[in-house]
């Protein structure tokens, strides 16, 4: 049997094949970095509220990636917010209950003073969105703080 030898282009075809790999690779990883970043957080909306001086309804848009999570945090004290998921599914637990999966159009209030101790997409392979509106002091910038661990 006559053995068959690999040609030049053969050998540049492995070659482009395993910097592809490697390419592939190192792309998932960096993915998977960006996952560990949180949730996208967008203000959609900002009001003042005419007829309550000193307060705003802003609307906040949070769209969660497969398996990503946001840290522990609080929202400010004149906070009360009232969030709806919007697509897919939510896992949550505040001031240390039992974590809760709301799921698309499910909604639940947070009231001044709540510690989420667990925000995140309950799924690892479906993206998920909730629109949390919040009533607040029209002077607050920071919507959310971290925990300290």
């Amino acid at each position: 049997m006559k053995r068959i030898q690999a040609s030049k282009p053969t050998g540049l075809l492995r070659f482009t094949l395993i910097v592809c790999a490697l390419i592939v690779a190192a792309l998932g990883v960096r993915s998977g970095i960006a996952a560990d970043e949180g949730p996208k957080a967008t203000v959609v909306f900002d009001h003042a509220i005419p007829n309550v001086p000193g307060k705003s309804m802003k609307g906040i848009l949070v769209e969660y990636g497969p398996g990503v999570a946001s840290v522990g945090h609080t929202h400010p004290r004149s906070a009360f917010i009232y969030a709806t998921v919007l697509e897919g599914a939510i896992r949550t637990s505040v001031n240390d209950g039992p974590a809760v999966i709301y799921k698309a159009g499910q909604n639940f209030p947070e009231f001044p003073g709540d510690r989420h101790t667990l925000d995140e997409n309950a799924s690892k392979t479906e993206p998920a969105k909730l629109l949390a509106v919040f009533v607040v002091d029209s002077d607050e910038k920071e919507l959310l703080t971290p925990l300290k661990k």
